[in-house]
């Protein structure tokens, strides 16, 4: 069996479908994986037993969208199905040139917002498919994810792709990795705009004293910021992709929530999740920017989480 899998944009919601993707592989073993998608949330995909190929999606780089999307459907043929994670027109598109014999696009059957996005991703294969399975833990498969340190290691990923609203303070980060730093090694994650909060943090790191650290933000590639995640023993992040990649690899991990819905998008099935949010009247608001213009209301929701927060946290969990 040959499947066309469309999965989502973003890195988060893309290590969420694992549970799903697994089960169809569960279901028909010998199945061959065409795996469509961003620059990143392929990446994820890269050592999968079972995928046969990655079609990067470049539609939007240059020239018409839908010319693009018409020539990377053409890519492939003879699909026994096609699926799509994504509900969007241009998924429809997409799917309408894919040369398969069915077709399935995302459609979000339970509307309850305490659902989490793992079981409608998996409930939407188990409709499309006739199955009844149920969704197990996230998957990302690695050839080679060695621990080497001997001291444990403490991840900060300072950044959120999402949008600022859902970015926490590069002060508070360092007020917490200055303690953790006499027992554990300090490593800063982030992408290539983010090189700025992870400067902040390093400097307030130096200024204390602390040499036990390595800022990785913008050196490393989509591979190896998950071999990195892997091998941590404790995290801590505001941003969804790299706190689902944690999720996936078991890393006790501190997530914090602001403006989006920790019910739908916390870690699946990781029993050492921390998760910290404040319930105020105007979150979640789900907004990629804080839309409040009062200075004590502003960003309330982030601001109101401090270091000690979430030291007293991992105190009650031994992890200090």
């Amino acid at each position: 069996m040959k499947i066309f899998i469309e999965i989502p944009t973003w890195l988060g919601d893309a290590v969420m479908t694992t549970p799903a993707i697994e089960n169809i592989v569960q279901t028909y073993p010998d199945v061959q994986l065409t795996i469509f998608g961003s620059f990143v949330s392929t990446k994820l995909f890269l050592d999968h037993p079972n995928v046969d190929k990655i079609i990067i999606d470049y539609s939007k780089k240059k020239g018409n969208r839908y010319k693009n999307l018409f020539k990377l459907a053409k890519l492939e043929k003879n699909f026994d199905v096609a699926i799509s994670f994504r509900k969007n027109f241009t998924t429809k598109f997409l799917l309408y040139f894919v040369d398969a014999k069915k077709k399935y696009r995302y459609k979000r059957f339970d509307k309850n917002l305490k659902t989490h996005q793992v079981i409608r991703y998996n409930d939407f294969i188990n409709r499309s498919f006739s199955l009844q399975t149920k969704p197990k833990n996230l998957k990302i498969y690695q050839l080679d994810s060695q621990k080497t340190n001997a001291k444990p290691i403490f991840g900060i990923n300072p950044g959120a792709t999402y949008g600022s609203a859902k970015r926490w303070y590069p002060e508070e980060f360092a007020k917490v990795a200055i303690v953790l730093s006499a027992k554990y090694d300090i490593k800063i994650f982030g992408g290539p705009g983010e090189t700025d909060i992870a400067q902040d943090i390093e400097t307030s790191l130096q200024k204390e004293g602390v040499k036990n650290y390595e800022n990785l933000a913008g050196k490393t590639s989509v591979e190896e910021l998950i071999s990195q995640i892997s091998q941590l023993d404790l995290f801590i992040t505001n941003d969804s992709g790299p706190m689902h990649v944690a999720a996936a690899f078991g890393v006790p991990t501190v997530a914090i929530f602001g403006p989006t819905r920790d019910t739908e998008t916390h870690q699946w099935q990781n029993d050492q999740e921390m998760i910290l949010r404040k319930d105020l009247e105007c979150s979640p608001c789900m907004k990629r920017a804080c839309p409040l213009k009062d200075e004590k209301e502003h960003h309330a929701c982030m601001k109101l989480i401090t270091a000690h927060d979430v030291l007293d946290t991992l105190q009650e969990k031994l992890l200090i």
